[in-house]
């Protein structure tokens, strides 16, 4: 019965203090405003990256705009998802040897976009590579 009544007080014991273990210093309320301070400070300065980060990325998109893409508004480029309209099988091209292209890697296939033709993922529709019909 000793033997019991030693494991049920290790038991009491474990459940009393392991609360303990979530507890949070009280701490200086001042200190929580600096914390919000510096948090927000942060904050500004990541807003402030990521507007710098979209205004390089409409620059490329722009510089892109002057190469000529594929399809029949020379709209896709390489790295884009070919639109959903040109995903399916009428447009895949089978006999890539007698269009001249190469042989396509495992997980992509030819589709002919009008005049050209783009190497696309299967799965996801990602150009990557094009063919453009001069």
């Amino acid at each position: 019965m000793t033997s019991k009544a030693f494991v049920s007080a290790i038991l009491t014991m474990c459940l009393a203090t392991g609360g303990l273990a979530y507890a949070q210093p009280y701490g200086d309320r001042r200190d929580r405003g600096r914390d919000e301070q510096a948090r927000g400070q942060q904050d500004r300065r990541d807003n402030a990256g990521r507007q710098q980060d979209r205004r390089e990325n409409r620059g490329r998109a722009n510089e892109r705009r002057d190469e000529r893409g594929a399809g029949p508004s020379h709209e896709f480029h390489r790295g884009d998802r070919l639109p959903v309209q040109y995903r399916h099988r009428h447009y895949v091209v089978d006999d890539w040897r007698s269009h001249n292209l190469s042989a396509p890697p495992r997980g992509y296939h030819w589709v002919q976009t009008g005049g050209d033709y783009v190497l696309v993922a299967i799965a996801t529709g990602i150009i990557l590579q094009l063919m453009l019909n001069n």
